[in-house]
């Protein structure tokens, strides 16, 4: 009897060593390069991502010179060369109302191989719908003679607002050293509202570490900014600005100095909206000469509730589990925020400080990223439990994308002036592209079978769905959410929203049914992303435009 027993303990031991484990979080590293680096990006359909570059000499050509623009298909993991008239370099953007995506500012600098290259400081590039799921005959268009912004702006950073226009708030004229020492101190839109830009004292006050600027559709239809280690809330109607807070404890936040900062989920009814600001540094002093790649970035994450309860109250601090410069907030559709990329140590911008690493500012990668889950009681939100680490350091000038699919999109890096590569580069021009893929991606999941091609606001829509069985329970959690995948550029998601909409499952759980945003302050009307996620798993996204497609300015 003992001996059976023996052989029955053995057994299932070995059973349970040979067990599968549950399914965790990934990074894939794809084999096709993505030929420029992916410092912007941006997802312009549910299978294509563009990115820009600076005019240099990366490695994917096209009309005989390099390529400064790419598409990048999700599906294939390929890149096709697209191309770029003006100097991208260093640009921002967002899509419109009408579904078309819109890149502005950039480089005054050119390139010796591509002599053709026109000043990008005013430039509007455009990128409109595109049809093809592999990008064939998708193009840019660019008219810098006649279609431009009315200022110069480098660095500058836009968002859509509630009439599906562009907002752009800064920047600076020319190229400059370290911080803004000739800036842009205005606000403009696209297509323009008005004869001239916008003077604001915000820029003015917030100099000199102010570019790209942390800013944030509210639903209400203001807008919320941060620069350096202030804040405002701008009333683009009344033009007006209101002064509030400052970062706690001395921490800046904006280039060159980057943290980052992200509008987390807004939820039916109310829509209360809260930021929050991760990273970045304690310092006053702006000299690069007396700054150093091995200052310590600050670990600490600022919140605030941006209603007057929350206003009067100020920010809640907390902390990530390291220092961190130049991360990157991106939503999950489930509601939480991924922190990823960065360094531990030093600053943004190339070969300022007295002691650089290589070319690079900063030092000490962040190779594992975090999760932070804004329900979660304060100093328990952020984990890192059960992440992978990358093999590949994500410094100055990287991206970051949430994709169609549900996973992210990771790319960039290069804290070097031109494209440098070679042995012995602690920081290299980087063309490695991975994903970062969440458990649910190796699972049974949710579908979403169909959806209208546009959502009306304030209206309850019914689209078919399939549920796998082990979601199936009548108790599982459901959420869908409705999803601004944004722009990725600098340490900073321009645009990226999430808004929660009240959704019931059937009993038989083939309809979904769910209650769109009220108007165009909650979600500005444009192109969507819609997910369904049921006890953390997360469908593939449905693309839709929210609102009626029109051309900005639009009211809805």
């Amino acid at each position: 009897m003992k001996q059976t027993t023996f052989v029955l303990l053995a057994v299932f031991a070995c059973l349970a060593l040979s067990a599968p484990s549950a399914p965790g979080w990934r990074f894939d590293l794809k084999a096709e390069r993505s030929g420029i680096v992916a410092l912007e990006s941006i997802v312009v359909s549910p299978t294509l991502v563009v990115f820009f570059d600076r005019a240099s000499n990366d490695p994917l050509q096209i009309n005989n010179h390099s390529a400064w623009g790419a598409l990048w298909n999700l599906r294939t993991s390929t890149a096709r060369p697209l191309d770029v008239l003006t100097n991208s370099f260093c640009a921002s953007g967002a899509l419109l109302s009408n579904g078309s995506m819109a890149s502005v500012g950039g480089d005054p600098d050119g390139f010796p191989g591509n002599p053709g290259i026109r000043p990008g400081q005013q430039a509007i590039r455009i990128f409109e719908p595109c049809a093809s799921a592999n990008g064939d005959g998708c193009t840019l268009f660019e008219d810098p003679v006649n279609l431009h912004l009315f200022e110069k702006r480098w660095y500058p950073s836009s968002i859509r607002i509630f009439d599906g226009s562009l907002l752009i708030v800064g920047g600076m004229h020319e190229d400059t050293p370290f911080v803004n020492t000739d800036p842009a101190l205005s606000f403009e839109f696209f297509p323009p509202k008005d004869s001239a830009p916008r003077p604001s004292e915000f820029l003015k006050r917030s100099l000199p570490a102010n570019l790209f600027p942390r800013i944030f559709a509210l639903p209400d239809g203001k807008v919320f900014m941060v620069a350096n280690n202030q804040s405002i809330i701008y009333d683009i109607e009344a033009n007006t600005e209101r002064i509030l807070p400052d970062i706690p404890n001395g921490v800046r936040v904006t280039n060159p100095i980057d943290g980052s900062a992200i509008l987390l989920p807004l939820s039916p009814p109310d829509f209360i909206p809260e930021v929050l600001v991760c990273g970045g540094t304690q310092t006053d002093i702006f000299d690069p000469a007396q700054l150093s790649s091995q200052t310590p970035a600050t670990s600490q994450c600022s919140r605030i509730r941006l209603d007057e309860e929350g206003i009067t109250r100020g920010w809640e601090v907390e902390h990530m589990l390291e220092g961190r410069t130049m991360p990157e907030l991106v939503h999950l559709p489930n509601g939480q925020v991924l922190i990823a990329n960065g360094g531990r140590t030093g600053f943004a911008a190339i070969r300022h400080v007295q002691d650089p690493i290589g070319n690079s500012n900063a030092d000490h990668p962040v190779l594992t990223p975090s999760l932070y889950t804004p329900g979660a009681p304060l100093g328990r939100r952020i984990s890192n439990a059960g992440m992978p680490s990358s093999e590949v350091p994500r410094m100055y000038h990287s991206s970051i994308t949430l994709t169609p699919q549900g996973n992210f999109l990771v790319g960039g890096s290069n804290p070097n002036a031109n494209t440098t590569v070679g042995p012995g580069i602690r920081f290299p021009s980087e063309f490695r592209i991975e994903t970062l893929d969440p458990p649910f991606m190796f699972v049974d999941r949710p579908k979403i079978l169909r959806t209208p091609q546009k959502l009306a606001f304030n209206t309850r829509v019914a689209v078919p769905i399939s549920v796998p069985p082990a979601l199936a329970s009548a108790g599982a959690k459901v959420q869908v959410s409705l999803v601004d995948l944004g722009f990725s550029s600098h340490a900073f998601h321009s645009g990226a929203r999430l808004v929660f909409m009240d959704a019931q499952i059937s009993t038989d759980r083939k309809t979904l049914t769910f209650t769109t945003p009220p108007n165009g302050r909650v979600y500005p009307p444009g192109p969507a992303t819609v997910f369904l996620t049921i006890d953390d798993v997360t469908s593939e996204g449905a693309w839709v435009m929210m609102g009626s497609g029109n051309s900005p300015p639009t009211l809805e």
